[in-house]
């Protein structure tokens, strides 16, 4: 009747505050009452054992009777008759178990509570028990409790776990039990445990660890890695359709664990494992099935044995398997891999490992190895590699010595050796050079690397040897000596007579190899993917390059500019004055700038593994695939110009000057101050009101620059200077009309392409009410044109870098990071149009007023210059009147129409009789004359000046005479303000009282 519903089922005698000692033995109760697992209290065991372990933690932290309860009623014990149980309900119990002591050993902080649970050898008997494995989440649960356990090894702990009387080590041998498990997580927590195991400093432990366990344990993670090299190789030979990249991905990411896992080991600099560890890599993995598969010779007959060992360990591997599996592949092969996949593991090998003994032993046998000694295997590689390096302690033993007798006589001791002076130079060369090709062709291994560069067809093998000699040379762990001369230059001090010369030199051969992919990577329609010139020119670079400054020959260096002409003669087959193109060339240029070629991430990608491919549809990096369609051509144009381009000017010592097109960080920027009385930006200042998407409304004025386009708020302190708010490139606008509104335009700006930003999000969207629809035309006008002339120029700047005929003129300051500093008025008068509306804020315009039109003398003394004087453009001189100077540009503009017009179309010469009448005309441009009639401006008073009628003889002098100064006056916009007419004014005044 009154019989309770708790988990428990334990009465009134549960205490409220489950956080305490007398909550500890009411469980302690329960555990005794359930010794026995049954479908029916499992659940009751389950939740005691969460409850427990919630206690204990608490306990660890707050009250250390806790702790002295659960030793003294030796509550472990219960844990291990549960687990030792075979009843029902026994696993589910197991699984609460595992975890409960996985949390409670994760969260324990005391040394002494964590002793406490150490003792008694409880912890041991559960590593040890024999668990349902076949259940996964046991196994999930088991192998997290046994990292959790590693992560608290010391020197204090570890004997807790290595009993060395019993010699006994269960945590590390039962661990170790599962490396080759098919599961990834169980592998890595396995890994990881065995660090953490040899991280531990205990002489006993690691001699436990060496004798008994080192040699098994490290032969099958070679074994594994070997069975594991097959089925990439088999993947890689049967996927000619890139149709498994998934499953090469796994494989490609899966031996980089394994090679990191290696690292890991070898850097702890363990002296006797590192030997063990060294020895099975050298003589049963790297050598026999790594270098030995980068030649098609037969493999040696001492190393037929092991092969066959091997096809035997992979065919139990493969027995369930269908007839076309590795082990059938690699029979007939010898037991090796092709040597596409021998060189991209090889590359890895040496970005990722760096313990020298082992990185040395294989640079050597790849680069020195002569034939004879790999006839007769790899015991003889490594016996004649032990016999050099045995030669050379000795010499530098001799060379120690004999610097050391010589430093007291010389006084000082040279970096670099000293050639013997009974030898002559040419003698040097000669025997040097003799030497060096003898023993090249006796190079078995260095032969075929250098073969693999061949990329007559495609650059499928020489991507991956370009990989190899570029992770050989930037090993830390192999010495200069091993890679000089071939992978390296070479410094040699040279002595000729009383004077010392250090001599440069490098390989000939290889850099002829690497020049040659340049030169096949600038043709039009060659199969040389851009990741393979990209690599190719860096490593070229340290091949060529010392001391800061490049050693290359004069025959290699007409190569490379045979090459950049190349590179940029392709690139002009694609030049086009559509917009693509130049979004195009200022992407691909702000893509490269993101970052040089990182050779560890690529070796890092399997899908340079497969047959290089042109289609897209794979998923594969533009850069590591072939071209697809005449935009994909015109991209890789792009891209190896500005490689070859960037090759050329590293070469010559030069800095990169006309890249990139503009320069942000020069143009103006935002909230900077800017002086609106200057024509630069007070002749197209606009009023108008903002209208943003989010139904916010501001005030600006529209300043339309030479590149950018501008909103301005007045500044408030200082008049006639405003403050920029928003900035946008012209040539990344978009302007459209309203249907409903002609004072209204909805104008988009895009955000400038960088080389940090991967989508181009708009700056600004909005749209932009103005006063009046004449301002509204004459915004879109100027909005227009300035995009058009800002494309125009830089397409103009690019044709300057193709060298394009008709293009070799000086490119603009604005376009090469100057972005109109030191422009002249005089330029941008006739590069831009004249101002409709010029109302700065805070500066008064004055008002205008009519004034008598300009007589026709002024009209034939502008024909006689203009048929004295060859310049187009005549400037005014001091005391020629303001009349004339309007009458000469009219008519200047007038005859110059006749024969060209702005976009260089050719017109046809415009009837007299159709000609607008100078007198009605104030003002030239020609967008301005047809709103004229719309609008009332007054003219602006005329101020009388004197006139001094000149011959043209004496026009010609004041204009030959750049030293007087008298024709230097610069242009002012007429409608700014009349502070630049009183200006004028004065200057005049001057001038006349002077005369």
């Amino acid at each position: 009747m009154f019989r309770s519903r708790s988990w428990f089922g334990g009465g009134w005698g549960r205490p409220k505050n489950l956080h305490s000692l007398e909550h500890l033995k009411y469980l302690y109760n329960v555990l005794s009452k359930n010794q026995t697992v049954s479908e029916h209290n499992r659940g009751l065991l389950v939740e005691t054992l969460r409850s427990i372990a919630e206690i204990l933690i608490w306990g660890d932290q707050n009250d250390s009777s806790v702790f002295d309860f659960f030793l003294e009623k030796n509550m472990l014990s219960f844990f291990l008759r549960i687990m030792r149980q075979r009843s029902g309900g026994s696993s589910f119990v197991c699984v609460q178990l595992l975890q409960t002591l996985n949390i409670l050993f994760e969260n324990i902080r005391n040394e002494t509570s964590l002793y406490y649970l150490l003792s008694n050898n409880h912890v041991n008997s559960i590593i040890v028990h024999k668990f349902d494995f076949s259940d996964e989440e046991v196994m999930a649960y088991y192998i997290s409790f046994l990292k959790t356990l590693s992560l608290k090894l010391n020197a204090h702990t570890i004997h807790f776990f290595y009993n060395e009387h019993t010699n006994d080590f269960p945590l590390y041998t039962e661990a170790i039990k599962f490396f080759n498990h098919p599961e990834s997580m169980v592998r890595i927590a396995v890994r990881t445990l065995t660090l953490n195991v040899y991280k531990v400093e205990d002489a006993s432990m690691l001699a436990f660890i060496r004798d008994r366990t080192a040699a098994p344990y490290f032969s099958n993670i070679v074994w594994f890695i070997g069975k594991h090299i097959q089925e990439l190789d088999y993947c890689v030979r049967n996927d000619a359709d890139h149709q498994s990249q998934n499953r090469l991905s796994d494989l490609v990411a899966e031996h980089l664990d394994h090679l990191h896992y290696l690292n890991d080991i070898l850097c702890l600099n363990i002296t006797d494992l590192n030997q063990v560890l060294t020895d099975h890599l050298l003589h049963k993995l790297l050598i026999p099935l790594y270098i030995f598969s980068l030649t098609k010779r037969p493999t040696p007959l001492n190393d037929i044995m092991t092969a066959n060992m091997n096809r035997l360990l992979y065919k139990r591997t493969f027995t369930s398997d269908s007839t076309s599996s590795p082990h059938h592949e690699n029979s007939s092969n010898g037991g090796k891999i092709s040597c596409v996949v021998a060189l991209f593991l090889l590359s890895q090998v040496f970005l990722i490992l760096s313990h020298a003994p082992l990185v040395q032993t294989l640079a050597w046998i790849i680069l020195k190895t002569d034939r004879l000694s790999y006839e007769q295997g790899v015991d003889k590689l490594l016996e004649s590699y032990n016999n050099e390096l045995k030669r050379k302690q000795a010499e530098e033993c001799m060379e120690s010595e004999k610097s050391t007798r010589t430093s007291s006589k010389d006084g000082s001791n040279e970096d670099l050796l000293e050639e013997p002076r009974n030898v002559t130079d040419e003698e040097k060369e000669r025997l040097a050079s003799t030497s060096e090709n003898s023993s090249e062709e006796e190079k078995p291994f260095l032969e075929s690397v250098l073969m693999s560069l061949d990329c007559t067809e495609n650059d499928y093998t020489t991507l991956f040897s370009l990989c190899l000699f570029y992770a050989i040379a930037n090993n830390k762990g192999i010495t200069s000596d091993i890679a000089e001369q071939i992978l390296k230059p070479k410094k040699t001090l040279v002595t000729k007579t009383s004077n010392k010369e250090i001599k440069y030199s490098y390989n000939v051969q290889l850099v002829d190899k690497i020049l040659h992919v340049v030169m096949l990577a600038c043709q039009p329609a060659c199969r040389v993917r851009l990741v393979t010139l990209e690599l190719a020119l860096k490593f070229l670079s340290q091949l060529v390059m010392c001391d800061g400054k490049s050693i290359l020959m004069e025959s290699h260096k007409l190569t490379i500019d045979a090459a950049k002409s190349q590179s940029t003669a392709s690139l002009r087959n694609f030049y086009k004055s559509e917009e693509i193109f130049l979004d195009m060339f200022e992407h691909e240029y702000c893509d490269m700038q993101k970052g040089s070629l990182n050779v560890e991430w690529l070796c890092m990608d399997s899908a340079i593994l497969l047959p290089p491919t042109g289609t897209p549809m794979t998923g594969i990096d533009f850069t590591k695939r072939l071209p697809c369609g005449e935009v994909e051509r015109a991209r890789r144009a792009i891209r190896v110009f500005f490689l070859i381009r960037d090759m050329v000017l590293t070469l010559n010592g030069e800095v990169e000057t006309q890249l990139p097109l503009t320069n942000p960080q020069s143009c103006v920027q935002i909230d900077q101050a800017l002086d609106l009385s200057i024509s630069r930006y007070n002749s197209d200042l606009i009023g108008c009101t903002v209208i943003y998407k989010e139904g916010n409304k501001m005030r600006r004025f529209l300043v339309i620059d030479i590149l950018q386009l501008i909103l301005v708020e007045p500044d408030t302190k200082r008049l006639g200077w405003g403050v920029a708010k928003l900035v946008g490139f012209l040539q990344d606008i978009e302007v459209s009309g309203d249907k409903d509104d002609s004072r209204c335009l909805h104008i988009t700006i895009h955000r400038p392409l960088s080389g940090t930003a991967t989508n181009r999000i708009p700056l600004l969207s909005a749209k932009f009410v103005f006063d009046d629809n004449i301002r509204c035309m004459a915004a879109k006008q100027r909005l227009t044109k300035g995009r058009i002339k800002a494309r125009q120029k830089k397409m103009q700047h690019i044709a300057r870098l193709l060298e394009i005929p008709g293009q070799s003129g000086p490119p603009s300051p604005a376009f090469i990071g100057a972005c109109g500093v030191g422009y002249t008025s005089r330029q941008m008068g006739r590069n831009r149009e004249r101002p409709l509306f010029n109302r700065c804020p805070g500066i008064a315009a004055p008002k205008r007023e009519s004034s008598p039109g300009i007589a026709h003398r002024a009209d034939a003394e502008a024909r006689k210059i203009k048929c004295t004087v060859e310049s187009p453009r005549v400037p005014r001189l001091r005391n020629e009147s303001p009349n004339a100077k309007r009458d000469v540009r009219s008519r200047d503009s007038s005859s110059s129409s006749r024969t060209r017009s702005r976009d260089s179309s050719p017109r046809m010469p415009r009837p007299r009789s159709e000609e607008i009448p100078l007198e009605l005309i104030k003002k030239a441009p020609s967008s301005v004359i047809d709103m004229a009639p719309k609008i009332s401006i007054l003219p602006r008073p005329q101020t009388p000046k004197v006139e001094c009628d000149r011959t043209a003889p004496e026009v010609i002098r004041c204009l030959g005479d750049k030293d007087s100064g008298v024709s230097s006056i610069s242009e002012v916009s007429e409608e700014t303000s009349f502070i630049a007419e009183e200006a004028d004014v004065e200057n005049e005044k001057s001038f006349v009282e002077t005369v």
